[in-house]
């Protein structure tokens, strides 16, 4: 590996063969697994998100596995942060962070950074409110118009609540949304090699996608969910229920779905998230594509890594 300050990125939609190249390279490399997974945080949540088996994380330690309750939710600014912090802790002792995962939003939050925008103020809002009552929705994009013209091009004029945020944040920061939007904060600064794991036939992705939801299906998934759902705390607005999978498993519990439409909306959701995931890596900078299956793929991935690693560049 050219530069010893770097870090690995493997991206890839779901069922693409992210974990076995992640696996195959800790052989190689010696270093430690940063999840980049919004499901796999979640405990008790294993077969459904195909989270490592024991003997996987025996081999290669593996971090952000596991840190939430499914009643809990984590936030891609709790990754930022919590990412930032391993992958410093990981080169402080030698080895290499290898970042594996396909939730673009976190990837994101880590390599282009997060704007901070303020907090909603009460008396404020009340205030603008007040106004919006009183001059008409009109009055308050024409003054949007003025102290924040780009904002005020982009948010429809029939949209209040979007209007109402923006000065909003005007008076509260005194700087305008477009401003604060483009100010980025907390983005690694470490050089990384980026590398996306997909086929180039889509036939072949959906195929995969199917073989891995019946896996499932033939594990204890089912009595995994009915878990979860015997819980009084948990209902299907929460982001773990929403996962891919659990959200069609549990509308099956509650007599909403049959099993045949359990599996099929689950399959059809699935292949909904991968091609999400496939049009954002399209247009992320700096990849390098690997195709699934690609016996060499681990050849390949070692000789770009002879090249030097990049500082992450969104305007690539």
């Amino acid at each position: 590996m050219h530069s010893k300050d770097a870090v690995i990125a493997i991206y890839g939609p779901t069922a693409s063969g992210k974990t076995a190249l992640s696996l195959a390279l800790c052989e190689q490399l010696d270093c430690e697994i940063i999840s980049v997974d919004s499901a796999l945080i979640y405990r008790g949540m294993d077969i459904g998100t195909a989270k490592p088996s024991a003997e996987e994380q025996n081999l290669v330690p593996h971090h952000l596995l596991d840190i939430r309750d499914p009643a809990e939710t984590y936030s891609a600014a709790d990754f930022q942060k919590d990412a930032l912090a391993l992958i410093d802790d990981i080169q402080q002792r030698g080895k290499v962070p290898l970042l594996v995962g396909g939730t673009m939003l976190y990837f994101k939050a880590l390599l282009e950074g997060l704007s901070h925008l303020p907090e909603s103020d009460t008396s404020v809002r009340e205030k603008l409110t007040a106004e919006l009552h009183e001059k008409g929705l009109t009055e308050l994009h024409n003054r949007l118009q003025e102290v924040d013209p780009t904002s005020a091009k982009r948010i429809h004029p029939n949209d209040p609540q979007r209007i109402l945020r923006a000065l909003e944040v005007y008076e509260i920061a005194g700087k305008p949304l477009t401003e604060l939007t483009r100010e980025r904060h907390g983005q690694l600064t470490k050089p990384i090699y980026q590398f996306a794991v997909a086929p180039v036939d889509r036939k072949v992705l959906h195929q995969r996608i199917e073989q891995r939801f019946d896996h499932m299906l033939a594990q204890p998934f089912k009595e995994e969910v009915a878990t979860l759902f015997a819980r009084p705390d948990l209902h299907p607005d929460l982001p773990s229920i929403r996962s891919v999978g659990y959200r069609q498993m549990w509308q099956h519990l509650a007599g909403e779905l049959s099993y045949d439409e359990m599996r099929e909306r689950g399959i059809i959701a699935t292949r909904q998230l991968a091609k999400r995931q496939m049009t954002w890596l399209r247009g992320w900078p700096g990849v390098h594509w690997l195709e699934t299956g690609d016996l060499n793929m681990q050849a390949k991935v070692m000789t770009a890594m002879q090249q030097p690693a990049e500082i992450f560049n969104s305007k690539d």
